[in-house]
């Protein structure tokens, strides 16, 4: 018997995936193949969205077409009342986008934070777009509030910060860059829509994307100055 323990896996997107471009799954095969498994079980987590049907029924309709076994858990209309059961049995935890501050709060009345993490450090794979992406960091560039782009205190699985949608939305470059200069936000990654951060036991290991002139980017500060690094993903497509 090994005592090795298993990889702490983290797929953070920008955008992209069944739920943004369902006609381009490049982003969700690469995570379907990190189960390693022929059929894997996959969960779908709503949260942000505020467990919308419709969202729910596309990650359904859209999702990969491999063989799979999929799920997903409303915690507005919650199928069981033992979500750790549920959650500890799956190869793949998938976080929609929406609200995270919203989703934040969810989790932690339902204690559904804690369950996370012991999944994650049991090495099942978590995932996600947008609130998805931003919920396992220390902090998150986020449009929860009406109006304005502001830091969130997320769930602190992974070091820094992390910004979604970074080409998608147009003011999320100069927001993020903002709240870095005046120190409201620790250093950390941004991405294009169409780019997974791929994180192994808190260290950034792989970069992808779906779209072939995305970006990732990590920002930081020195002396004052805030630096954009552009980094390159591997282009999934052919």
């Amino acid at each position: 018997m090994s005592d090795k323990l298993p990889q702490k896996q983290i797929v953070a997107m920008g955008g992209g995936g069944w739920g943004m471009e369902p006609d381009n799954p490049l982003l969700d095969f690469y995570v379907y193949n990190l189960s390693g498994k022929k059929e894997p079980k996959i969960c779908f987590i709503p949260t942000a969205s505020g467990d919308s049907e419709d969202y729910i029924e596309r990650f359904y309709q859209h999702f990969v077409p491999k063989p799979a076994h999929l799920s997903h858990l409303s915690l507005f209309k919650p199928s069981t009342s033992d979500l750790k059961t549920l959650i500890l049995n799956q190869d793949i935890i998938y976080v929609g986008g929406g609200n995270t501050k919203n989703l934040i709060a969810l989790w932690k009345e339902w204690r559904l934070d804690n369950i996370l993490r012991q999944a994650w450090e049991e090495g099942i794979i978590l995932c996600g777009l947008s609130a998805g992406s931003i919920c396992w960091f220390e902090e998150g560039v986020t449009d929860s509030i009406p109006g304005k782009l502001t830091t969130l205190q997320c769930l602190g699985f992974l070091p820094g910060s992390n910004c979604p949608h970074y080409d998608g939305e147009v003011g999320r470059r100069p927001a993020y860059q903002q709240l870095l200069s005046q120190n409201l936000i620790s250093e950390g990654y941004a991405a294009d829509d169409g780019v997974a951060l791929h994180f192994v036991d808190e260290g950034l290991t792989n970069i992808v994307s779906s779209r072939p002139e995305a970006k990732a980017y990590y920002l930081e500060k020195k002396n004052g100055t805030v630096l954009e690094n552009t980094l390159n993903p591997q282009y999934l497509g052919s």
